[in-house]
């Protein structure tokens, strides 16, 4: 009864589980925690440990599936948005900066450098900057790396989720305060404007290589993906400088000149399946993954996540300082790192709904907080923890 296709349902099924866990907690537990236990279960008795090769699922996820992934994110970046909220870009790069001093200086006094070049760039991002280590990592024979940026991945929304929270919750209580009190006056149209605008993709662009729509098919399309990342490989080859870094900054210019469709994944109905293949092709190194090295890893995963928040807190803080941000909310936007879009969207929305008591002031909330913790996930994630993992692969 077990073949190809059994194994791809299989981990269907388990993907499906972990999204319904999170749902159900409203993503305090993150879905790809509770799809890792699974399978690391399923790994240490009845599951076959080749279920993601059986199920035909690699090498796609660790090849074409992550670089056009990463083009594609070239393609859903709203320079417009980013722009309009620079003081939160300056504060989330500054807040990077320091997660990755602080794990670097004080990181080797509780593990191995292997482990922190391994876990940190999946620490300051998601799905993409965790394959990209973990690949790097088997490429280089380090199997405890390997599994260490997956458990990573896994686990680092637990600290940012509940950090998240503290945070948002004493600066909506003071905003809340000035609003009922008058000093804050009411949101103005462009304040609400500015709470869609972040959300919304960049508009198509129609520059000198733009292809008619007629013509513009989904394969079409993915092989426009595939030429812009096949040259961000070569650039990469030429340059030193990771592909991967290349396939991100190729993607923004060539969707410019409109050449790459905007949101082209999702534009050719392939974004899911993709991030899928992804996803369990990052799963699949749990299977390396024994009881004993799990207790090996569990100290320095907790540590590296300590001392990262807390260079992050520091540098944070002072960057907030000279822009004149609180402190509360600048490093609220700094924690998207640990866990992106959606979630940040999600978190802000369900605190809003909590604190403000009327419509209006549930608006005023929403105009204060959630464009710059959407920009916050779209630089931390999106953008500077590929640049980190490219960086950081190279190392290993």
């Amino acid at each position: 009864m077990y073949n190809f296709m059994a194994a791809f349902v299989l981990c269907g099924l388990v993907v499906i589980i972990g999204e319904v866990v999170s749902r159900i907690t409203r993503a305090w537990v993150p879905s790809v925690f509770v799809s890792a236990v699974i399978l690391l279960a399923g790994y240490w008795t009845v599951i076959p440990k080749e279920l993601v090769t059986d199920s035909k699922l690699i090498p796609f996820g660790a090849t074409v599936g992550m670089f056009i992934v990463i083009t594609h994110m070239g393609t859903v970046i709203s320079l417009k948005a980013l722009l309009s909220q620079w003081k939160t870009v300056v504060l989330c790069v500054t807040g990077l900066a320091g997660m990755c001093a602080g794990c670097w200086y004080l990181g080797p006094l509780f593990m191995e450098k292997t482990l922190i070049i391994a876990g940190l760039p999946p620490l300051t991002g998601g799905i993409v900057a965790a394959t990209m280590m973990q690949n790097a990592a088997q490429n280089a024979g380090l199997t405890t790396a390997a599994v260490f940026a997956i458990s990573m991945y896994c686990i680092q929304g637990f600290a940012g989720y509940p950090l998240t929270a503290i945070c948002l919750k004493r600066e909506s209580d003071a905003l809340i305060r000035e609003f009922r009190s008058g000093a804050a006056g009411m949101s103005s149209a462009a304040d609400l404007q500015a709470v869609a605008d972040v959300t919304k993709l960049p508009e198509e662009r129609h520059g000198i290589l733009t292809i008619p729509e007629r013509w513009n098919s989904p394969i079409l399309i993915l092989t426009k993906l595939g030429i812009v990342a096949w040259a961000a490989m070569l650039m990469g080859s030429w340059t030193g400088i990771s592909g991967a870094i290349w396939a991100l900054v190729l993607g923004v210019i060539f969707n410019t000149l409109g050449f790459l469709d905007t949101n082209a994944l999702n534009k050719a109905n392939s974004y899911q399946i993709t991030v899928f293949a992804l996803m369990m092709f990052i799963f699949d190194g749990l299977k390396d993954c024994t009881p004993e090295m799990l207790i090996q890893i569990a100290f320095p995963m907790v540590m590296l996540i300590v001392t990262g928040l807390l260079g992050m807190a520091v540098a944070g803080w002072a960057a907030c300082k000279v822009l004149r941000v609180s402190p509360w909310l600048g490093f609220s936007n700094c924690l998207t790192a640990l866990y992106g879009f959606p979630f940040n969207a999600i978190i802000t929305e369900s605190l809003c709904e909590e604190v403000g008591k009327t419509k209006e002031e549930r608006e005023f909330l929403m105009s204060r907080l959630f464009p710059s913790m959407i920009v916050g996930g779209f630089t931390t994630v999106t953008i500077t923890s590929v640049v980190i993992a490219g960086i950081f692969s190279k190392m290993l």
